[in-house]
Protein backbone atom coordinates (compact mmCIF):
# COMPACT_ATOMS: atom_id res chain seq x y z
CA UNK A 1 0.00 0.00 0.00
CA UNK A 2 1.45 3.51 -1.00
CA UNK A 3 2.56 5.23 2.18
CA UNK A 4 1.10 8.49 1.64
CA UNK A 5 -2.54 6.51 1.32
CA UNK A 6 -1.71 4.78 4.81
CA UNK A 7 -0.98 8.23 6.56
CA UNK A 8 -3.51 9.50 5.42
CA UNK A 9 -5.55 6.42 7.13
CA UNK A 10 -3.66 6.89 10.06
CA UNK A 11 -4.20 10.68 10.42
CA UNK A 12 -7.68 9.34 10.12
CA UNK A 13 -7.77 7.07 12.24
CA UNK A 14 -6.61 9.66 15.59
CA UNK A 15 -8.96 12.50 14.23
CA UNK A 16 -12.02 10.28 14.00
CA UNK A 17 -10.69 8.16 17.90
CA UNK A 18 -9.70 11.82 19.33
CA UNK A 19 -13.20 13.69 18.50
CA UNK A 20 -15.27 10.85 19.19
CA UNK A 21 -13.63 10.34 22.81
CA UNK A 22 -14.51 14.37 23.47
CA UNK A 23 -18.10 13.76 22.05
CA UNK A 24 -18.92 10.66 23.82
CA UNK A 25 -17.10 11.54 27.04
CA UNK A 26 -19.34 14.97 26.97
CA UNK A 27 -22.65 12.94 25.78
CA UNK A 28 -21.50 10.42 28.25
CA UNK A 29 -21.86 13.20 31.44
CA UNK A 30 -24.43 15.00 30.55
CA UNK A 31 -26.74 11.60 29.76
CA UNK A 32 -25.38 9.60 32.45
CA UNK A 33 -24.49 11.73 35.34
CA UNK A 34 -25.92 15.15 34.56
CA UNK A 35 -29.21 14.37 32.71
CA UNK A 36 -30.67 15.54 29.55
CA UNK A 37 -33.52 17.37 31.20
CA UNK A 38 -31.10 19.30 34.05
CA UNK A 39 -28.93 20.07 30.69
CA UNK A 40 -31.83 21.63 29.55
CA UNK A 41 -32.51 23.10 32.09
CA UNK A 42 -29.21 24.71 33.08
CA UNK A 43 -27.42 25.06 29.76
CA UNK A 44 -30.70 25.94 27.81
CA UNK A 45 -33.78 27.38 29.72
CA UNK A 46 -32.09 29.66 32.51
CA UNK A 47 -30.01 31.35 30.23
CA UNK A 48 -32.38 31.63 27.19
CA UNK A 49 -35.76 31.82 29.20
CA UNK A 50 -36.11 35.41 28.19
CA UNK A 51 -34.71 35.11 24.32
CA UNK A 52 -37.42 34.69 21.49
CA UNK A 53 -36.88 31.15 21.37
CA UNK A 54 -40.19 29.64 22.94
CA UNK A 55 -39.50 27.02 25.55
CA UNK A 56 -40.05 24.21 24.06
CA UNK A 57 -37.77 24.62 22.12
CA UNK A 58 -35.28 25.37 24.61
CA UNK A 59 -36.30 21.86 26.67
CA UNK A 60 -36.19 19.64 23.04
CA UNK A 61 -32.79 21.13 22.28
CA UNK A 62 -31.20 20.81 25.40
CA UNK A 63 -32.64 17.25 26.23
CA UNK A 64 -31.25 15.93 22.56
CA UNK A 65 -27.82 17.69 22.33
CA UNK A 66 -26.84 15.24 24.99
CA UNK A 67 -27.19 12.19 23.23
CA UNK A 68 -26.63 13.23 19.97
CA UNK A 69 -23.14 13.94 21.14
CA UNK A 70 -23.06 10.27 22.82
CA UNK A 71 -24.23 8.88 20.11
CA UNK A 72 -22.20 10.62 17.26
CA UNK A 73 -19.35 10.26 19.98
CA UNK A 74 -19.63 6.64 20.04
CA UNK A 75 -19.76 6.37 15.80
CA UNK A 76 -17.04 8.24 14.94
CA UNK A 77 -14.98 5.54 17.72
CA UNK A 78 -16.51 2.77 15.75
CA UNK A 79 -16.27 4.52 12.30
CA UNK A 80 -20.10 4.02 11.66
CA UNK A 81 -21.45 6.02 9.23
CA UNK A 82 -19.29 8.41 10.20
CA UNK A 83 -20.44 11.29 7.85
CA UNK A 84 -23.99 11.36 8.97
CA UNK A 85 -22.20 11.34 12.66
CA UNK A 86 -19.77 14.14 11.85
CA UNK A 87 -23.18 16.24 10.01
CA UNK A 88 -25.14 16.09 13.17
CA UNK A 89 -21.90 16.95 15.64
CA UNK A 90 -21.47 19.81 13.34
CA UNK A 91 -25.12 20.60 13.79
CA UNK A 92 -24.43 20.75 17.65
CA UNK A 93 -21.63 22.92 16.90
CA UNK A 94 -23.65 25.64 15.37
CA UNK A 95 -26.57 25.73 18.11
CA UNK A 96 -24.00 26.12 20.20
CA UNK A 97 -22.16 28.79 18.91
CA UNK A 98 -25.73 30.93 18.28
CA UNK A 99 -26.50 30.39 22.00
CA UNK A 100 -22.89 31.56 22.98
CA UNK A 101 -23.56 34.44 20.62
CA UNK A 102 -26.83 35.63 21.86
CA UNK A 103 -25.43 35.75 25.39
CA UNK A 104 -22.27 37.65 23.88
CA UNK A 105 -22.26 38.91 20.41
CA UNK A 106 -18.23 39.24 20.60
CA UNK A 107 -18.32 35.20 22.32
CA UNK A 108 -14.25 33.83 21.27
CA UNK A 109 -15.13 30.18 19.66
CA UNK A 110 -11.24 29.97 20.48
CA UNK A 111 -11.88 26.97 23.05
CA UNK A 112 -13.94 23.81 23.01
CA UNK A 113 -16.08 25.21 19.70
CA UNK A 114 -13.02 25.98 17.57
CA UNK A 115 -11.55 22.34 18.45
CA UNK A 116 -13.89 20.23 17.72
CA UNK A 117 -14.93 22.23 14.55
CA UNK A 118 -11.92 21.63 13.43
CA UNK A 119 -11.86 18.18 13.49
CA UNK A 120 -15.51 17.47 12.51
CA UNK A 121 -14.00 19.84 9.20
CA UNK A 122 -10.84 17.87 8.71
CA UNK A 123 -12.71 14.21 8.81
CA UNK A 124 -15.71 16.01 6.30
CA UNK A 125 -12.87 16.78 3.70
CA UNK A 126 -11.08 13.44 4.01
CA UNK A 127 -12.24 11.30 1.21
CA UNK A 128 -14.77 8.68 2.95
CA UNK A 129 -12.39 5.67 1.02
CA UNK A 130 -9.45 6.82 2.93
CA UNK A 131 -10.67 6.20 6.22
CA UNK A 132 -9.47 2.59 5.62
CA UNK A 133 -9.51 1.67 9.60
CA UNK A 134 -13.86 2.16 10.04
CA UNK A 135 -16.99 -0.05 10.37
CA UNK A 136 -17.70 1.77 7.42
CA UNK A 137 -14.55 0.76 4.97
CA UNK A 138 -16.04 -2.58 5.98
CA UNK A 139 -19.45 -2.96 5.21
Amino acid sequence: MIPEIMNRAWAILIVRWISGLIWLMAGWYKCFELGPLEHASRYFIEPYADSWMPAWSLWATGATVPVVELLGGAMLLLGLRVRYALIALGGVLVLVTYGHLLDNALFDISGHIFTRAAMVIFLLLMPAKDDRFSLDARL
